[in-house]
């Protein structure tokens, strides 16, 4: 059955490719990002490829308003939101706490925690009325376990952690499903955005092991978008074979 499905944050990484695997499926999508020009190409490649439907809205999660009035302004086809996925999030820096670059964390911390709430606060209430829907946030090992110099972007993700938990309790009442998918090292832009554009030591990140790639993580998002009607994950850790925790991992 054809779905619409909703990924923030689809101009790159996880959600670009949560965004192709859902359209390989056959189903339409709602696609956010801050970057108009990507959002418009994904969507000409969607639509192109797959012969699906795709909304693309362009808005900055990090503003309340900017939420409130793009989902609200959504054409009544396009509010009948099934899967939501709070994937838009960012690391920036990585320091000491006695360090910290101010700017960096108030970019983390409105990104990955009052981003997502905003999302869930205005698409929730669309899933209640209809007493369906499934809203998957996207976390981090980083939100299971604090390394060294990780301070606040582990903190946000570990806030990710408890509202997950937060909303399962309040929405299970109205049978939506809340899941949270937590990657451990990924190769996207993430370790680029970190270290602000050093290619040479982003790339170091996953030098002598393979990671996971962000088509890993997408198959594992609508994995859990299949079951039957009656089961829920209500959390996942993903890990490359060769990473065992935040900080272990086998190189050669």
């Amino acid at each position: 059955m054809k779905k619409i499905i909703l990924v923030t944050g689809a101009t790159s990484g996880f959600g670009k490719a949560i965004a192709i695997k859902f359209a390989g499926e056959g189903h339409d999508l709602i696609i956010t990002g801050r970057r108009n020009d990507r959002l418009q190409d994904l969507k000409m490649k969607l639509e192109k490829e797959f012969k699906v439907e795709v909304l693309p809205l362009c808005f900055d999660v990090r503003k309340a308003a900017e939420v409130e009035i793009s989902i609200q302004s959504l054409p009544e086809r396009w509010k009948t939101i099934d899967v939501m996925v709070n994937n838009a999030g960012l690391a920036v820096g990585m320091g000491p706490v006695q360090e910290g670059v101010l700017d960096d964390w108030e970019r983390m911390i409105d990104t990955n925690m009052k981003g997502l709430l905003y999302m869930t606060r205005f698409v929730a209430p669309l899933m209640v009325a209809r007493k369906k829907g499934h809203i998957i946030n996207i976390g981090s090992i980083a939100g299971r376990e604090v390394y060294p110099n990780g301070n606040v972007y582990c903190g946000s993700k570990f806030g990710v952690d408890a509202i997950t938990k937060g909303t399962r309790i309040d929405l299970v009442q109205h049978n939506i499903k809340v899941t949270q998918i937590a990657p451990g090292a990924a190769n996207t832009e993430f370790s680029l955005v970190r270290f602000k554009g050093d290619q040479q030591r982003a790339d170091t990140v996953y030098k002598g092991f393979k990671p996971l790639s962000a088509e890993d993580v997408a198959d594992t998002v609508y994995y859990v978008t299949t079951l039957p009607d009656h089961v829920n994950v209500n959390d996942l850790v993903l890990m490359p074979t060769a990473q065992a925790s935040s900080m272990h991992f086998h190189k050669v």
